[in-house]
This record gives C-alpha cells, structure tokens and sequence, in this order.
C-alpha cells in the first residue's frame, strides 16, 4: 500500500502545481508530510527528517547553485558567453545548434553533475539561441539531455561508479565507461530529435536582467580566455575523478587533486580568474557580477531543498525492503532481469528524484541476485549498470533537483518542464534500455 501512496504524493505535487496554481514548495512539504504519517514515521520526527533532508540537499549542491549562477553572470557581462558561442558554432555550423549542445552537455556530463553543468552553460544556452535565431527551449532541452546521458551512464559520475562498485565492478570501471558512452550516444540522437519537435513552443519566461543582446562586446577577448570559466572547473574535476580510478598519484597528490577538483574550489579558481576577463574596474564588475548571480538562484535554492526534503522522508520508509523481498521471492534471468532492474531503477528515482541515490539502492538491492540469475561476468554485469542508470533516468520531475535547474535556469513553467523536460528524461531511460537490451541478446 506504501508504493501506492507514494505514486499518489507524486500525482499531488505535479497536480497541485500545474492545475491548482499551488506553489512547488508546498505542494512538496505536504506530500512528504502525508507520506511520512501514513508510513507511520514518529510525528515528533518528522519536521525534523524534512528539514535534515532539505539541508543535506542543499549542503551538497547550494554552493554549486550560488556559484554557478555567478560563473553565468560573468559570462553574460563580460562577453565572454558570445565568443563561445560564436567558436562553438563556428565548429558544428549554424545548421545543427541543437545538437551541438547535446554533445556538449555528454561531454561535460561525464566528469560533472548535470545540475552543475547546466548552471555553468546555462547563459551559453541563450546566446546559442539569440545567433541562430532559434527558440532557447529547444536548445536548452538538447542540452539537458546530453547532459542526462552521460550522467546516469558513464563514470566517474557517482550513480554509475557506486553502482559498479555494489556490483563489484572496481577492477572493470574501464568497460563501464566505453559502455556506458555506447549506450549514451542513441540518447544524444533522441534528445535532439525531441527537443527540436516538442520543445520549440514552450513558453519561456524572460530575464529582464541579464541582457542576451548581441553586442560587440567579445570582439577582443581571446577565445582561450573566453572559454576559461567554463572548462577550468571541469578540467579540474575531470582530473580529480580519474586519478582517483586510475590511482597513478600517491596518496597526497590524490588529496589536493581532489581539493582542487571539488566543485566549490574548482567554481571559485573559475571566478578567480574571471578577473582578467574585465579590462577595465574588474573588482567593481566582479562584484556587480556576484550581486546579479545571487539575486537570481534564490527561488531555485528553495524548490532544490524542498525535493530534497520529500526524498529523506522516503528514505525513511520500508519501500527498500518491500522491494528487495519481492525480487528475492520471483528471481528471473536474461533480458526480464534487465527490464526489472530498468524499472526498479525508475521507481526509486520517481519516488524520491535523486538518481544517484536510486542507482545506490537498486545496485545494492540487485548485488546478492546478480550471480544466481546468470550475470557474472564483467560484461555481463556492466550491462546491469547500464540497465539500472536507464531505469534512474526515469523521470526526472518536481522532486528532483535536476528538474528546478533545468527549469528555472531557462525560463520554463512547471507545466511545460513536465510536458519536455520529465518526458524526455523518460524517453531517454526507454531508449538506453532498449540498446542494452540488444546487445545483451546480440552478444
């Protein structure tokens, strides 16, 4: 009965936002009120799991958020997101914009959060749009998905590496990652398919603040000096997260690589440097630059800690249990094993938004199964990894951090992030279960 009440919270927070006009942060506190009273959570405990999950949520990604909305903010006052866009454009041509920045987004999907990739490209979206004159949904949707992909698929992002690592995949992280980009790559197809036919349409809410206009602003910038704030923090945690699989370092490179590499000092080196992007008053500009960016993430702060609330009250749930008793109880082999762990996957992800965390629980959970049912090879268990990241992509929606980026950071409203960006994160989990399907049967 718990599952049915958690699939109905879900219904409540999408309803109650997009048909009753509710505010997303309520409708997220009340369901994870009821949820929690109907699992019969001590009622003394429960203000305080919501409020320990909206801060453990916020201790992981609320620095990111306010950073990244600086590194957008520099890039918008300085030029430098024109003269990125105009390189990038330069290399793919005008005619594909959409699709260059679903390969982008893969690319930098692989070593970074989505959350905080989106941030750091997220103004590179509406200078993209602005020169080539198409709608910034479309473009910001393609970039989302790209993202998404390589997130959930390719280590040595956390949800696809712990999921190896339940499934004892250590030694074997190598063929993880040249399958997970396999399995991605159909993705970055669909996305832009998707985005280009559904997502051209939507309604986008305009920032008055921070000027998309075309202004000769970047003619004298150099390109490498441009691109500086976008790649330092990836290069940085790239680094960072394969010495720690490779372990070529000794133990004290490992620790200040992993420093240097963490998001907050890699987004604050990014901003460091953005000092010399301003020829003229830099302190004054820097400053200007940290005003704007602050004043525009504080409404994606609030719904980010609020999904992460509704997450922690689940968490405390005996859904885990429920379901790995199921499955010890109707054991299955080959591709049904597959679709099972897909959709175990998408449960936990629906239920309680983080992917990560949904890829811990179901690897964990599938771990004592794998061998008994016949996946006991390297290969053959990178499969099961694959399998459970599709299903962690399905659906990305208003509990999930991921969703309130997307959303608030472009300009979406709740009913059309649902109608794009949730039904892409689904279409997305269905396509990369497909593939890894086929090549389960292939080979």
């Amino acid at each position: 009965m718990i599952i049915l009440v958690v699939f109905l919270a879900i219904a409540f927070i999408v309803i109650s936002s997009t048909w009753f006009k509710l505010h997303p942060l309520a409708g997220l506190l009340l369901a994870a009120l009821s949820v929690g009273i109907y699992a019969g959570l001590p009622i003394d405990k429960l203000a305080e799991t919501i409020g320990k999950g909206f801060g453990e949520l916020m201790s992981k990604i609320g620095l990111m958020v306010i950073l990244g909305c600086v590194i957008g903010a520099i890039l918008d006052k300085s030029g430098a997101a024109i003269k990125v866009a105009d390189v990038i454009l330069k290399i793919f041509g005008e005619k594909y914009p959409a699709f260059a920045m679903s390969v982008i987004g893969a690319i930098v999907g692989i070593p970074v959060f989505c959350d905080s990739g989106f941030i750091i490209l997220a103004k590179l979206n509406k200078i993209v749009a602005k020169m080539v004159n198409r709608p910034l949904g479309t473009i910001a949707i393609a970039l989302s998905g790209g993202l998404f992909a390589t997130h959930t698929l390719v280590p040595p992002t956390p949800g696809p590496l712990s999921a190896a690592g339940n499934l004892n995949l250590t030694d074997s992280i190598g063929l993880v990652i040249l399958l997970g980009l396999v399995v991605a790559i159909p993705s970055l197809f669909v996305s832009t398919w998707f985005a280009q036919k559904y997502a051209n349409n939507i309604e986008i809410i305009e920032d008055d603040e921070w000027d998309t206009s075309l202004a000769d602003t970047q003619s004298n910038l150099p390109a490498w000096k441009a691109f500086m704030p976008i790649l330092l923090p990836i290069l940085l945690i790239t680094i960072a997260s394969f010495a720690k699989i490779t372990h070529f370092f000794s133990d004290e490179v490992l620790h200040w690589l992993g420093f240097l590499g963490s998001p907050l000092v890699s987004f604050l080196l990014a901003i460091a440097f953005s000092y010399t992007l301003f020829p003229e008053k830099p302190a004054d500009k820097l400053l200007a630059c940290f005003k704007s960016g602050i004043e525009h993430c504080g409404t994606t702060l609030v719904l980010v800690g609020a999904g992460g609330a509704f997450g922690a009250i689940l968490k405390e749930t005996a859904l885990k249990d429920m379901i790995s008793t199921w499955l010890l109880a109707n054991q299955t082999t080959g591709v049904m094993f597959l679709v099972i762990a897909f959709l175990v996957g998408a449960f936990f992800k629906t239920a309680q938004g983080s992917t990560t965390t949904s890829m811990v629980l179901t690897s964990g959970i599938l771990a004592p199964l794998a061998t008994s049912v016949g996946f006991a090879s390297p290969f053959e268990l990178t499969l099961l990894v694959m399998a459970v990241g599709s299903g962690a992509m399905t659906v990305s929606h208003a509990n999930d951090a991921w969703f309130w980026v997307v959303s608030q950071f472009t300009g979406i409203n709740q009913r059309d992030a649902y109608r794009t960006h949730t039904l892409l994160s689904g279409l997305q989990g269905i396509v990369s279960l497909i593939v890894v399907c086929l090549i389960y049967l292939v080979f």
